[in-house]
């Protein structure tokens, strides 16, 4: 599928490009792809070296959490729940503390912490793979869940509404939240039903039903709160949580008489390799995805679907999100700069500005995840995993319209 998607993007945007340069005299567009493919190539070797630095730290912390025990214990917190998610794994095997720490990263919108900790889970997957090219059951769910992960306290993207003007950085936050959980619950069950689990177990049902508990209490705490509070607040329990899980995991080993430093320098060591064996394969997915953006084929596609909409009679105002909403399967700083360009151009607390900021957080970059993931560790036959992240993706979308509407309309 990736082989296709990755082909199929290149093919389409040099198509376009011909109808643009030679049957509508729109020359430029060739250099402008030339200089997209390039660019591209730079940009996916900066963004694997800036990731060297952050998976090196995190690496190392996780392996002083390994060494202390506190990752075993959290996977035995969760143990019921994944025992059923991913029967597959042996219990207390590190991927299932691994990806215990990932998802809660992703919750708390720590993502330079969530990716590292994603690519520690998917290694330590792999060593349960008995087909290292081809995804297990494990994996495709794992990368299913970070494609729609819940967040909790998306501070970025309060910071962005907050500099371009918004009245409420925060009131975005309760559709947000809801549009998230909405992506994170149908890609959970879509890959549920393909993999035939037991997604009716009452286990499975509290775990779920306890998740909706806390995601409806931290949303009536942050409501609670005046307008101008909510932004320092999740920043001041964000930053407090990750401080607090590095110096748990330190003190716990210290107590333990763990070598930390020791410890810390031999996950580092896997960090830096990881960093390095990403390069080619966020290289070629980003040389796809700008080429597919320079040959004006987005601008194509949402041209005519703006023209259909308002031909049917219904109000073609969500379509403003839909370059957010597209892009960010894609791209995530391409998402990011059409988010910030539709804020400008429109304010930031027009229904366009609070609805592209709502699906910027809905869910993450499906793409770039399954490039980055599954490129770590080799596997090149990715099975159902982009249909299942691309629906969860789908639901997000239509639930962050939903409820940009309804809070705003």
């Amino acid at each position: 599928m990736l082989n296709r998607i990755w082909a199929g993007f290149i093919l389409l945007a040099f198509a376009v490009a011909c109808v643009q340069g030679f049957a509508l005299g729109q020359h430029d567009v060739f250099p402008a792809m030339t200089r997209a493919m390039f660019d591209a190539a730079k940009l996916g070797f900066e963004v694997a070296l800036g990731l060297t630095g952050v998976m090196t730290l995190w690496l190392g912390i996780m392996k002083i959490g390994e060494a202390a025990g506190l990752i075993a214990l959290l996977a035995r917190l969760l143990g019921p729940l994944f025992a059923r998610l991913f029967p597959g794994v042996p219990a207390g095997h590190p991927a299932l503390g691994a990806m215990t720490m990932n998802i809660a990263a992703n919750m708390l919108g720590l993502d330079n912490a969530a990716t590292p900790l994603g690519l520690k889970a998917m290694k330590e997957l792999q060593t349960l793979n008995p087909t290292p090219d081809t995804a297990t059951d494990a994996q495709v769910l794992f990368l299913v869940i970070n494609t729609a992960a819940v967040t909790l306290f998306p501070v970025t993207i309060f910071a962005y509404r907050a500099q371009l003007g918004a009245a409420d950085p925060t009131d975005i936050f309760m559709p947000l939240l809801i549009a998230s959980f909405s992506a994170t619950i149908a890609g959970i069950v879509l890959v549920g039903l393909r993999q035939r689990l037991r997604l009716h177990d009452p286990v499975v049902l509290a775990y779920l039903g306890g998740l909706a508990a806390l995601i409806a209490g931290v949303a009536a705490w942050f409501l609670h709160l005046a307008p101008d509070e909510r932004a320092a607040q999740s920043a001041l329990v964000s930053n407090f949580l990750l401080l607090a899980i590095v110096v748990v995991f330190i003190a716990t080993a210290v107590w333990r008489r763990i070598d930390v430093y020791e410890t810390f320098i031999d996950g580092a060591k896997e960090g830096f390799k990881v960093a390095i064996g990403i390069v080619p394969y966020l290289v070629a997915m980003l040389m796809a995805i700008s080429l597919l953006r320079a040959s004006g084929a987005l601008e194509l596609l949402l041209s005519g679907l703006r023209h259909l909409v308002g031909m049917l009679g219904y109000d073609s105002r969500w379509v403003d999100g839909l370059p957010v909403g597209i892009m960010k399967s894609l791209s995530g700083s391409g998402a990011r700069a059409l988010m910030i360009d539709t804020m400008k151009t429109a304010g930031a607390d027009s229904f366009a500005g609070r609805l592209v900021s709502i699906l910027q957080g809905s869910s993450e970059t499906t793409f770039y995840v399954l490039a980055v993931y599954f490129g770590s560790v080799g596997i090149t036959r990715t099975r159902y995993a982009v249909g299942c992240g691309l629906f969860a993706d789908a639901v997000g979308f239509i639930a962050s319209v939903w409820v940009a509407y309804l809070f705003f309309a």
